[in-house]
């Protein structure tokens, strides 16, 4: 299998090799079927026949997928493909020829032979194709299938906004809230202890790799409880509520270094760097994904809406103040007097523009922004207040 998937890296970076030369010296892109005849070249070829040894097919599906990831970027779905690199994001992909046992919980791999595997979900419907990957000297199989789904009908007609923190990892509309889970910050002694232990060994022995092994395991633990913490809460929201509405964050932004320049150094950087990690450690933005496509497969929608003022402005009044917020987890109006939770304000405001978006009529497909950035110098008359939301 490790040969196979260095087979597969092996005619993936020769074939981007060759049309990033053929674009450059003839600005001529060399297609799929022009690639594929040449993959017998490469087979008859003394320095490269260990290409057969491994199956046709996948071989022929590294060509493809590179196919299909000029596509994406010349349609701006991704960025431009880049070479692969041994270790990271090893597999092959089997369009035909697999075999399964789903009683023995087994499968036949062309060239490979019958393997077991533990089923970690029910395989439903005609499967398409069969990927092999490794992660961290594991192996996994992913079989893809295709059945026929109809138009989803949401169970729920509720509508819920979400503010996303640090001290609270989601708050809701409705009071409720999810706290965080902070993987890394829970992992970051040990990883330390590890990455220590691997920067006194000598490099590339034995116990280099064993003590790297030992990173990346730690990484990877980091890696899947965000994920399922993820999941988690994604579900449940996506369950409970047909429109779900989120402030469109720049987590970039938000997470850039204060270090500055040698003219212009930064302040407050080691407090900056901590609230760095701490965003990151969050995971707002898969946290979003996973609600975009959990929702559209339910039948709801999200909605994004701008983030300026969402935490200074009263839910009640309108009001836009800073000295509205005297702390973190306080929100007080200057204007009205209103006292309430700084996040659940916030998501209160959040859901109110997003329903005053819907409200005007605008086409609310998943993760378009639908509502205009508020301006700070807004009289508190224009802008969407609480009424809105029985609306």
């Amino acid at each position: 299998m490790r040969r196979f998937a260095g087979c597969c890296r092996f005619v993936w970076n020769k074939a981007l090799a060759l049309k990033k030369e053929a674009w450059q010296n003839e600005k001529k892109s060399l297609s799929y079927c022009a690639l594929a005849g040449l993959l017998k070249d490469w087979k008859g070829d003394p320095d490269t026949s260990f290409l057969k040894d491994a199956h046709s097919q996948i071989l022929q599906q590294a060509l493809k997928d590179l196919d299909r990831a000029y596509t994406n970027f010349f349609q701006g779905r991704a960025g431009y493909p880049r070479f692969h690199k041994r270790g990271i994001r090893d597999s092959f992909r089997y369009p035909q020829g697999y075999k399964l046992d789903e009683g023995n919980s087994r499968i036949y791999l062309p060239k490979i032979g019958w393997m077991r595997y533990r089923k970690s979900r029910e395989i439903v419907e005609e499967i398409r194709n069969v990927t092999v990957s490794l992660k961290n000297d594991r192996w996994y199989i992913a079989l893809q299938t295709e059945r026929e789904i109809p138009e989803p009908v949401h169970p729920s007609s509720s509508s819920v906004g979400i503010d996303m923190g640090i001290a609270r990892f989601a708050t809701l509309s409705d009071g409720s809230f999810y706290l965080p889970l902070d993987s890394f910050r829970k992992h970051e002694k040990q990883l330390a202890r590890a990455q220590k232990a691997l920067s006194r060994k000598q490099k590339f022995s034995q116990n280099w790799y064993k003590a790297k092994k030992r990173v990346s395991q730690i990484h990877e633990d980091i890696a899947n409880a965000r994920k399922d913490f993820l999941h988690k809460t994604s579900a449940a929201i996506s369950k409970n509520h047909a429109l779900v509405v989120l402030e469109n964050l720049q987590v970039r932004n938000m997470s850039g270094s204060a270090k500055g320049t040698l003219e212009n150094p930064g302040r407050c950087v080691k407090s900056k760097s901590g609230l760095n990690k701490a965003i990151l450690d969050q995971g707002w933005f898969e946290f979003r994904r996973q609600l975009e496509y959990k929702l559209s497969w339910r039948g709801g929608n999200l909605i994004l809406v701008p983030p300026q003022n969402t935490s200074r402005r009263c839910s009640v009044c309108g009001y836009i103040s800073k000295e509205n917020r005297p702390s973190q987890a306080q929100f007080r109006c200057l204007s009205c007097g209103q006292k309430a939770n700084a996040d659940e304000n916030a998501a209160m405001n959040i859901l109110a523009a997003g329903l005053a978006a819907s409200a005007c009529g605008e086409d609310i497909r998943p993760g378009r922004i639908l509502f205009p950035a508020a301006s700070a110098k807004q009289e508190p008359a224009e802008i969407p207040r609480t009424e809105l939301v029985s609306a």
